[in-house]
């Protein structure tokens, strides 16, 4: 299993980057090459050595505030565009990055290209939910959407909630502003009739207030609701966790420190790592910017299980399955 992570991406990067990238090496065993200025990753190393983990050096770095398709096509020794290419190459069985998410969707399309009938790929983020893990598609990679899209990251969502997050036959839910068939825009209209004239488990609508119940374990809507559901969420948990600490004064001296600290946890993004680009010829998660080097951790951990459980395989499997496509 070798990883290859952009070291350079992300707000504190290279330095939280290495430092993650240095636990999951010693963790979970895997083979790690970090991508990207190898002095700057040398100098946040100070002497650590880690067997399996090796430094690929590259001259560029994509912004976060950079044009996705520009950035790919004149930084061509950029971090994310270099860590693709070893995925390309077979030099790597997976990407990670904490990047430009734009620049790193548009690096895997244009390198490794898209499945066979998918048409947009997408972005599964991880939401902790009520009566388990819920699975929230498009978490930001698509801002305007066809129904069709809808219908597909159901289907891909699908497949990877059963093969990578244990998940049996998950029930689908379509975001909308009321459960009646009838409610909602034109576009989760249309796509409603494509889930319900399918095989899929088929829930039909919820309202944004249900997302977390656990009436359903996936939850489909367009990249620009889906990046602000998930972005409010994470908002609310960092409130709570400081309320919290507010109202009963530090969590380390509360003699129930192990309640506090599981609950802590439960909201805690990072033990997720990241989301994966779900639709491409290959395996690639994205992290947050602002990921600590325990998400970074986790986001490796994340695209291990990608790989040994095959899930791009199934998820092309279950896109000749269904119709509509």
């Amino acid at each position: 299993m070798i990883i290859a992570v952009d070291a350079m991406g992300g707000d504190n990067a290279p330095e939280v980057v290495v430092h993650g990238a240095l636990q999951a090496c010693e963790e979970f065993n895997c083979n790690i090459i970090l991508v990207g200025d190898s002095t700057a990753i040398s100098s946040c190393l100070k002497g650590d050595d880690c067997k399996g983990l090796n430094v690929h050096h590259c001259t560029e770095c994509v912004g976060m505030d950079e044009s996705p398709i520009k950035a790919f096509k004149s930084k061509k020794d950029s971090s994310i565009r270099v860590a693709f290419d070893l995925l390309k190459t077979g030099k790597a069985d997976a990407v990670v990055s904490a990047g430009n998410s734009g620049a790193t969707m548009a690096a895997g399309m244009f390198s490794v290209g898209k499945m066979e009938g998918v048409e947009r790929p997408a972005l599964a983020c991880i939401l902790p939910g009520e009566k388990g893990d819920v699975i929230i598609i498009d978490a930001g990679g698509n801002m305007d959407c066809r129904p069709v899209h809808l219908y597909q990251f159901g289907i891909m969502a699908e497949a990877y909630a059963e093969s990578c997050l244990e998940m049996s036959d998950p029930n689908i839910g379509l975001l909308n502003i009321g459960e009646e068939p009838g409610k909602g825009n034109d576009l989760v209209k249309s796509a409603y009739e494509l889930f319900d004239n399918s095989s899929l488990n088929f829930y039909g609508n919820i309202e944004g207030r249900d997302i977390l119940s656990g009436k359903v374990r996936i939850v489909v809507c367009d990249g620009f609701t889906g990046n602000v559901v998930l972005k409010f969420s994470e908002g609310l948990a960092e409130s709570i966790v400081a309320r919290l600490k507010k109202g009963l004064g530090d969590i380390t001296n509360i003699p129930e420190t192990g309640f506090f600290e599981k609950f802590k946890d439960s909201l805690d993004y990072a033990q997720y790592g990241g989301a994966p680009v779900l639709g491409i010829n290959g395996v690639c998660i994205v992290c947050h910017g602002h990921s600590s080097s325990k998400a970074i951790k986790n986001a490796i951990k994340m695209a291990c299980c990608y790989v040994e459980n095959n899930t791009g395989e199934k998820l092309l499997k279950s896109l000749r399955n269904y119709t509509h496509m």
